[in-house]
């Protein structure tokens, strides 16, 4: 039960491994957290990919049958839940306390690229659209909503589905909670591209080195104007653009800009 982490040439690989479908316990939403703050720190490290271990699944979503428990009251659950919780990842636990929340509120500022060979359900879903920019899945990825067969209604509100997806396509994957195949995840741009199954990790690859050799500060200020330019009318999000490119060019220096725009000694 782990969250595996290789790092090489300026890419970081996350790993969900957890036996067949990758079910995700408590312990690994609290390892997960450590490691985007981790890949986040590492001024070497200048984009990641998010996988699942194995052939089924990337994960079959949170491991409902050893998830762990609450406090026992729900007046404690609902004051963590709405408190700050834990700082660190090494502070104790307080009952109750649930660390996908913590995963969920994360603020990366690395970029990210799914991904995805077999199932990808439930909180999996909802990881992989915060957690991911970009995405790719093999044919036989499948993407789905299980929650609401078993009373657990809300999935698809929090994992903001309609915010990634057609509102028509969002709302009958939350209420149905009927999967969809890997050609209509492209149909519908949940996902980039279908590639082989064995072409799934070298494609990801590919597409982290052609970030990785930007520069780091313009890849993360172009990742932050995306992100706050959804919420934004467009006369604002234009001046929030402009701004954050003006203050990156005086950052980086001009002719260090032009350097890296040339890739020289690359």
């Amino acid at each position: 039960m782990s969250i595996e982490v290789e790092k090489a040439d300026g890419v970081a690989v996350v790993t969900l491994a957890n036996g067949k479908v990758n079910p995700i316990t408590g312990a690994m939403h609290r390892d997960l957290l450590a490691a985007l703050r981790d890949i986040d720190a590492d001024p070497e490290i200048r984009v990641g990919i998010l996988t699942g271990a194995g052939e089924r699944a990337f994960s079959a979503g949170d491991d409902i049958k050893h998830d762990d428990p609450g406090s026992g009251s729900a007046a404690t659950d609902l004051h963590n839940a709405l408190g700050n919780g834990p700082a660190r990842e090494a502070d104790p636990t307080p009952p109750g306390y649930d660390w996908a929340d913590a995963v969920m509120a994360y603020r990366r500022a690395t970029p990210f690229i799914g991904a995805v060979r077999g199932w990808c359900l439930g909180r999996a879903l909802g990881y992989l659209l915060a957690l991911t920019d970009i995405r790719i899945c093999s044919p036989d990825a499948r993407f789905g909503l299980p929650e609401i067969a078993y009373g657990m209604g809300g999935m698809g509100g929090t994992f903001r589905l309609n915010r990634h997806l057609p509102s028509v396509v969002a709302h009958e994957m939350a209420l149905t909670g009927e999967p969809i195949d890997a050609a209509e995840a492209l149909r519908v741009h949940l996902v980039n591209r279908v590639v082989d199954a064995e072409s799934l990790l070298p494609e990801a690859r590919r597409i982290a080195a052609t970030i990785a050799r930007h520069p780091a500060l313009a890849v993360r200020t172009e990742l932050e104007t995306l992100r706050r330019a959804e919420s934004m009318s467009p006369d604002d999000a234009y001046a929030y653009g402009m701004a954050a490119y003006r203050l990156q060019r005086a950052a980086i220096g001009e002719s260090d800009v032009q350097d890296a725009f040339l890739y020289k000694g690359r």
